[in-house]
């Protein structure tokens, strides 16, 4: 049965003739939007859209009809970074941070992602996927449709495939479209310590081969950082990593000037992620590329870092996603709206831009905006009904209040109660 969503105040975030893959520069301020609408959902398909004057009789005949009641209709967000399958917690650390300790000082002391990979390597896979579900079904809540999943805290070939294998049933047992990421390179292990170089070899020749062999990733990343792991590093698992078809993304100038962006750019990254050090060098070799710059304030904020210069990023034209990094350390959060949030308020970013960011830029990074990250006829059904609110631009002013109130993927109503 056909699904008929009417009355609605205002449609956001459409495409009918003209369709685009990402928003650059100025054109994240541009939206098309519809007011006093309706939307068609037929099977996991928008069918049609458009104002409510011209919706006939004879196409709501046995449909079913869901009165918007003047609420906004939007995408569902696309969060194209995060660490969503992980054990336990880390709220001790925590403390520490309370206490003055900085991020690379607890992981000095056996913390951070060595800390949830001993947890991780503790957990079965049925336990690790029981508590990925809880956090699937939160974000799904908070109005995301599509996500990105990476591996990492396992840091062996059994736990990164561990890892990923529960990813992949995210993406089977929820309703949330799911892309996949191999990030063995997050942290060097205590088995591998001073030997960095021989972890590589492992990564490359054991942990690659053994998780293309099962199909579990659709891209692979890179901390590429001092402390983590080098350039020339990152220049070697992405060479491995493409032969078997493996899109890089990186963490990228998280901490410092790493060099991760120009390396992500060399490889055709679909993405570079953090950026919080990051200026015109980094700019040029972004301008024009196939590569989107991904910010995630979330972390940022958790850590208290100086913010990302995205003002910068758009003014020099480049695509900039949002994602909430959502993670046990850095980013315990999966709140998109949130992230929307604190990128205006912190990264001086428009509502426009954040919604553009959220949505068909976030699809974009995860390979996906041709049927994800806007309200177009043949996209999938990802929607949410907001609640009532009086513009866009309260989405990202009001930082608390829930916005979803209905939410549809893959065409179909799903309780977020």
């Amino acid at each position: 049965m056909k699904i008929i969503i009417i009355n609605i105040k205002e449609i956001v975030q459409t495409e009918q003739v003209e369709r685009v893959s990402v928003r650059s520069g100025a054109s994240m301020s541009s939206m098309n939007n519809i007011r006093d609408g309706y939307i068609i959902i037929n099977g996991e398909l928008i069918e049609e859209f458009g104002e409510m004057l011209h919706l006939t009789e004879e196409q709501t005949t046995g449909a079913n009809i869901i009165d918007a009641a003047g609420r906004m209709v939007l995408p569902a967000f696309c969060d194209s970074h995060t660490h969503l399958v992980y054990a336990g917690s880390r709220e001790m650390e925590y403390i520490d941070k309370i206490r003055g300790l900085s991020y690379q000082e607890i992981a000095a002391r056996g913390g951070g992602i060595l800390n949830s990979a001993q947890l991780l390597h503790a957990t079965s896979e049925k336990d690790l996927l029981n508590q990925t579900m809880a956090r699937a079904w939160e974000i799904i809540r908070f109005g995301t449709g599509a996500v990105e999943i990476k591996s990492g805290y396992g840091l062996t070939v059994e736990d990164e495939v561990k890892m990923l294998r529960v990813a992949r049933e995210i993406g089977f047992c929820t309703p949330l479209t799911v892309k996949t990421t191999f990030l063995g390179a997050h942290a060097v292990p205590l088995r591998y310590r001073d030997r960095r170089e021989a972890y590589v070899d492992e990564i490359i020749t054991e942990m690659i081969p053994a998780v293309a062999s099962e199909n579990l990733a659709d891209f692979i990343d890179v901390f590429t950082e001092d402390g983590f792991f080098s350039v020339a590093d990152t220049e070697r698992i992405f060479e491995a990593g493409v032969k078997y078809g493996l899109r890089p993304k990186v963490h990228a100038n998280q901490m410092s000037f790493s060099g991760g962006v120009q390396v992500g750019v060399k490889y055709n990254a679909i993405s570079v992620d953090h950026l919080e050090f990051t200026g015109e060098h980094e700019f040029e070799a972004l301008k024009d590329t196939g590569t989107i710059a991904t910010v995630l304030p979330g972390s940022t904020f958790f850590l208290e870092m100086e913010y990302a210069p995205v003002r910068d990023m758009i003014n020099f034209g480049l695509p900039v996603a949002i994602a909430t990094n959502y993670n046990p350390g850095s980013s315990p959060s999966g709140d998109m709206k949130f992230m929307m949030a604190l990128a205006a308020l912190k990264m001086k970013m428009t509502p426009y831009e954040v919604i553009n960011a959220s949505t068909i830029n976030g699809a974009y990074a995860m390979g996906i905006s041709n049927t994800h990250g806007t309200i177009a006829v043949g996209k999938v059904a990802n929607l949410i009904v907001t609640n009532p609110i009086p513009s866009i631009e309260y989405i990202p002013y009001a930082i608390s209040t829930p916005l979803v109130e209905r939410m549809f993927l893959k065409g179909k109503e799903i309780d977020v109660r």
